[in-house]
């Protein structure tokens, strides 16, 4: 079956969001155009907008490739967005403080305890502690594919440390410049003010303990990591400091930073460190990405961590084939956005379905994530699921499985002109007093032809994405 195709109906005619974009493309020379492309990634590469591909020895640093054919969305498609995302992320943050509280979801069996007493995402040292405010999850990226005109499904939740917001916000200024006459002609709705939302979202969770403006700063575990950009972006964009965890101590019940006016205590740190290498005393003892004793000032309340320790079970795929189950049990109603169906590989009749349905469907681990550790099956040699079968035959409770979507596509700039390739949707929410949305988000392409795979690390490109104002 063709995929859906977001800007042609059929034949010429084009879906009515693309109208303006369309009639402004056919006007454009096509030389024009290719050398805007090529001034793009210009932009790009003098900015240093590069991520890191771990393993790989013959570029530790990348250029994300950029598309400049935009990605549209109505506004009426994005406020059902909208309502389902709002929807998730409460229902997400309430089973979060439940799970290391009062654990009734359990108790109403709507999921099983194995989920999370066994997962090393799960943080017994969160267990009857409520983060300030009582929000766990600040920043969180939902990852949402189209099959269709009126079809959004999401595909994962990112409540960890979500990564990307910075390739939007670059991708939407890159743009800007490359073609001002567009942004007159067609009404977009803005993406630039996320870093000031994101400042006031951070300090409206300070610490009871915090007197005046709270000080903020970006923990980042330092260079070599491959988000190590964005860190640096979003610490600059905030108007806040960056540091690392050698620039860090705890003195007098706080976290302090060394400043040229002396140490400094930090209220609110927005961390891009993973929980085990946060504190060396409370987790793994061979960190030196985190601060010693800083579990200890959080639980003393005199600190705000962003996101807060033991979120990463939200992220977890097994718990995902649940979200139906724990959006209706938190909030009341059926989930507005659909998830994936998904196998769960650790129940005996779905392990055998999916071992002799492997070519069509796509396998993932639990924990996994950036496209690795997973098999897409139509796309997979016959060796490939040969192996990958005595992979899960040997650890099925890692693993889950989803039937291969037919992802709608957006056209990107080619040598031979426009041509499709799929594409899937990562809208950044900020949770605090209240919920903010940035209206888009990071549109990623599969820049391969017929390929589904759209992570910067397998090949994966991006593209600026647009709600229309209307």
């Amino acid at each position: 079956m063709k995929p859906f195709d977001e800007m042609i109906k059929t034949g010429d005619e084009v879906r009515p969001p693309y109208d303006q974009l369309k009639s402004w493309l056919d006007t454009q020379n096509p030389g024009r155009l290719a050398q805007k492309a090529l001034d793009a990634e210009n932009v790009f590469r003098k900015t240093g907008i590069t991520f890191a591909v771990y393993g790989d020895e013959e570029a530790a640093e990348r250029l994300i490739p950029f598309d400049i054919i935009p990605r549209i969305i109505t506004g009426n498609e994005w406020r059902r967005l909208s309502q389902g995302i709002e929807q998730r992320v409460m229902a997400l943050n309430a089973f979060l403080d439940d799970i290391y509280h009062r654990q009734e979801i359990i108790r109403a069996g709507r999921i099983p305890r194995e989920l999370f007493t066994h997962n090393d995402a799960y943080l017994p040292e969160m267990v009857g502690f409520r983060p300030p405010g009582n929000v766990y999850t600040h920043i969180i990226g939902v990852d949402i594919v189209r099959t269709a005109e009126n079809q959004f499904y999401v595909l994962e939740d990112n409540a960890r440390t979500p990564s990307g917001v910075s390739y939007m916000l670059e991708n939407r200024e890159t743009m800007m410049q490359l073609f001002p006459e567009l942004f007159q002609q067609i009404k977009v709705r803005p993406v630039e003010t996320y870093p000031k939302m994101l400042r006031q979202s951070l300090a409206a969770v300070a610490p009871p303990g915090c007197n005046g403006t709270p000080t903020i700063a970006v923990l980042t575990p330092g260079i070599y990591n491959s988000a190590y950009f964005e860190h640096a972006f979003l610490a600059d964009q905030m108007g806040v400091e960056l540091v690392e965890g050698g620039d860090l101590k705890v003195e007098n019940g706080k976290v302090v930073m060394r400043t040229t006016e002396g140490n400094r205590a930090i209220d609110v740190l927005y961390r891009r460190v993973d929980d085990s290498y946060l504190d060396p005393l409370t987790f793994r003892r061979d960190s030196a990405l985190g601060v010693a004793g800083i579990m200890d000032v959080y639980r003393s309340g005199n600190i705000t961590i962003a996101n807060a320790p033991g979120t990463g079970i939200a992220d977890d795929k097994a718990l995902y084939s649940y979200m139906p189950e724990i959006v209706e049990f938190y909030t009341g109603r059926k989930a507005i956005l659909e998830n994936v169906p998904t196998h769960r590989c650790s129940e005996p009749d779905t392990l055998k379905y999916v071992l002799e349905n492997l070519s069509e469907l796509v396998v993932k681990e639990v924990h996994g994530s950036g496209g690795y550790g997973m098999l897409v099956g139509p796309a997979a040699s016959k060796k490939e699921c040969e192996d990958f079968a005595l992979k899960l035959k040997a650890n099925p409770k890692n693993y889950i499985a989803q039937p291969t979507l037919a992802l709608s596509t957006t056209p990107i700039m080619t040598e031979k002109g426009l041509a499709p390739r799929h594409v899937d949707l990562r809208p950044f929410v900020l949770v605090s007093d209240r919920i903010r949305i940035t209206p888009g988000g990071l549109t990623r392409v599969a820049l391969k032809e017929g390929s589904l795979v759209v992570n910067s690390s397998q090949g994966g490109g991006t593209k600026d994405t647009w709600v229309l104002d209307d």
